[in-house]
This record gives C-alpha cells, structure tokens and sequence, in this order.
C-alpha cells in the first residue's frame, strides 16, 4: 500500500510541475536556514574537538563583583583566585588554568603575522582532546622548568614552514624563540577556552601569579570525573565562593561565579544579567523562532496542497463509493505529502552543505569547520517529518469529509 502511496504522489508531482517547483522550493529554502542555524548552534555549544566530553566539561571565565554602594565590577579571573580556589577542589578529576588568548605578532620572510597566543598548564592537555598532527603536547616538565616551547596549529605551521614538518624547528613570537613539540589541527574561534594560534607553558607568564585580586585574564577549565559530579562540582565551587565572599575586606561585599558549560555561560551573559543561567529560556525564544520561521511557508504550502487535493476531487469521490475510509484518505494524502517534503529536505541538505562549505572558505568564522553531521541530519529530518505533517494533515482531513457524490461532481464542503 505505502509503495503504491509513493508512485501515486510521484505522478502527480510530475503533472504539475510548476506546483511541484514552487513547493519544493519553499521547503527546501526553510530547511535549508534552519540546517545552517543548527550547525552554528552546533559548533559552537556541540561537542567538538577539541570540547568533545561537553557533558563532564565545565568551565569558570567571569568573575562579577557587587558591593552595597552599588558599585559592580565583571570580568575574567585572576591565576591567584584559581590557584589557590579551584584548583583545590576535591570533586574533579582534573583542573586545568589557562590564558585568554591574546594577540602577538611574528614575522617570517618580510611578512607579519598577527597570532593568537594562549598560556596553558600540562593539564590543559589531558582534559582536551586536540588531533595532533605531528609531536605531541608539552610535559609538566616543561612547564614547571619554564621551557620556551611551543604547540602550533596546523595553519600557523602552513604559514611557517609551507608543507615541511614543524617539529625540531623554532618558531619567533613577539621576539622569543619558542621550540616547536607539537602541531595540532586548527580550533575555531567560537571555541573561546580552547581557541589560539599558538600555546606555549603558563609559567612563562609568572607575572601575574602572585596579585592576591580576584580579576585577571584567565579561564579554569574543569573535567568531572562522570557526568553525576557535575552537580557535586558546582556545590562544592558555591560553598568554596561563599568563603572567598565572607573574607573580602569590603564589608558587604557579593560574589557571583560559575563553574558551567559554554551554553550555560552564554545565557547567563546575554538572558540572565549575569546571575543565572538560562538555558530554558534560550530554548523557548528558538522553539518559538523556529516555530513563526516554518508558519508562513506552512500556510502557503498548505494552500498548494489544498488546489492540488481539490483537482483529484473525483479520485476521492470513487474511492468513497467503494468503500474508502476518512482514515486510509487521510493516511493516504498525509504520505503522499512527507514523500514531498522528505524530496524538498534532500534538496535543502544538498544546498545545507553548499552554503556551509562557502562560510568555512570565506574566513568569516576563523578555521570554521561546519558541516552536516549526524546530529544535523537527525535534527533536519525531523524538521521535514514537522513540516510535512503540518502541512499535509489539515488539507487530507477537509478533503476526506467530502461526500462521495459531491467529490464527484469536483465540489467542496
């Protein structure tokens, strides 16, 4: 029956092409934005390299300070803060301290390079799962005796040495020579606590160790050792800032910090006035987005659908004479329109991976790697499975109710 369905809908897609296009397009067209939103929102809050365990992954990046006259201050963390608070934590399985990355320059061959530096402890490795390309990361060693080495990604390399090996060579940064160990693919922007051009060992940056301040220019990035010490981790980080809070010299004095995902950070900075995360709110402002997004060419799609189920008013008129139900009617149109739709998402997943390709090669993002994985395209069949039921449901029931004689005559009720 379900084959017999799908031949019936492909005859009469071909007999009214210009029907045929103008649906095809729209769907294709809405899928289409909507898989290319959901990539972006994937690559930057999914787990990707080098962020793939996201569910044990938490990260601690602002720090804002409130007293009673009202004055507030934001920013990120000081190296004193989490060495001596974080770090200590009994909880995860390992905390990493690490650098913003900041901007240097280096020049190969007359040409100036502008380079994203980022300052890292050995453990920073461990908890991140870089591809490396050649060598591999730098040891505790090297970081406790203040090595000059260096772990670069794969288009500084290019810059550098073209298509030779890395590894053995030195590289010049800001006028210090930094020994190459290691090259790994490279990170993209949006992943802003793994993100940088060039690594080097955190201990070559002493100078700020020792400021007893709560605000710097570092992130914590913390792993749990499974997902259940999340939670766990996020307590013991409550009651370890209520201590910092009671001993600050400033009477009064509010702290509010966070050990959260990438997702939790972003909505507690632009949805929560930097006090709580929320996430559920983010989901509600997208489900309603997406929601007003598909409604206009739902509706006019299911006008189309309408002209197109009303010239095939005879067809359901002799199929009622002979005994049709409203249900296997229904049934039959609802399919008959996924088949359209599912048509229209191959078509939108083909032009998806089109527009995505030409955003990864236009630089906009820098080192974007965009694409249509698995969760994508799970996401985006669903989308169609939506768009195709939506669409489909209300046209099938309004022409089921016709009455067998009345269908024949090609009237409506």
């Amino acid at each position: 029956m379900l084959k017999n369905y799908i031949k019936i809908a492909w005859k009469v897609l071909l007999r009214r092409k210009f029907f045929t296009f103008i649906s095809l397009f729209g769907i294709s067209f809405t899928l289409m934005v909507l898989m290319v939103a959901t990539s972006l929102y994937d690559h930057v809050f999914g787990p990707q390299m080098p962020e793939r365990d996201t569910d044990r992954l938490l990260f601690v990046n602002m720090m804002r300070e409130s007293v009673e006259d009202g004055h507030t201050r934001s920013g990120p963390v000081s190296y004193h803060f989490l060495s001596r608070n974080v770090r200590t934590l009994q909880t995860p399985e390992k905390v990493s301290i690490n650098s913003m990355p900041a901007q240097v320059n280096s020049y190969i061959n007359n040409r100036k390079l502008s380079l994203e530096i980022k300052y890292t402890d050995q453990e920073f490795w461990d908890i991140l799962d870089f591809n490396f390309l050649e060598g591999n990361a730098y040891s505790q060693q090297d970081v406790q005796s203040a090595n000059r080495v260096a772990v670069i990604n794969e288009n500084t390399r290019k810059q550098y040495f073209g298509t030779g090996e890395a590894v053995g060579h030195y590289i010049e940064v800001d006028q210090v020579k930094y020994k190459v160990v290691g090259v790994v693919e490279d990170v993209p922007v949006l992943r802003l606590h793994s993100y940088a051009d060039v690594w080097v060992p955190i201990t070559l940056k002493s100078q700020d160790f020792n400021k007893p301040q709560l605000h710097g220019t570092y992130f914590a990035t913390i792993k749990a050792k499974a997902s259940d010490d999340v939670p766990k981790i996020k307590t013991e980080y409550a009651a370890m800032l209520q201590e910092v809070e009671r001993q600050q010299p400033t009477k009064g004095t509010k702290l509010y910090s966070f050990p959260e995902t990438v997702l939790e950070s972003f909505t507690r900075t632009f949805l929560g006035d930097g006090k709580k995360a929320a996430v559920g709110l983010l989901y509600g402002i997208l489900a309603v987005a997406t929601f007003l997004f598909m409604l206009l060419p739902t509706i006019n799609l299911v006008n189309i659908n309408i002209s197109r189920i009303m010239e095939r008013s005879s067809e359901i008129g002799v199929r009622k004479a002979f005994g049709a139900t409203t249900s296997a009617i229904i049934g039959q149109f609802v399919i008959e329109n996924i088949f359209l739709t599912l048509l229209g998402g191959l078509l939108g997943f083909a032009i998806s991976a089109a527009v995505l390709e030409l955003i990864n090669d236009s630089g906009i993002i820098v080192y974007a790697d965009l694409g249509l994985n698995i969760r994508v395209f799970a996401i985006g069949l669903l989308l169609c499975l939506v768009f195709g039921l939506l669409s489909g449901v209300y046209p099938a029931f309004r022409m089921s109710r016709l009455h067998a004689v009345e269908a024949l005559k090609g009237g409506t009720k």
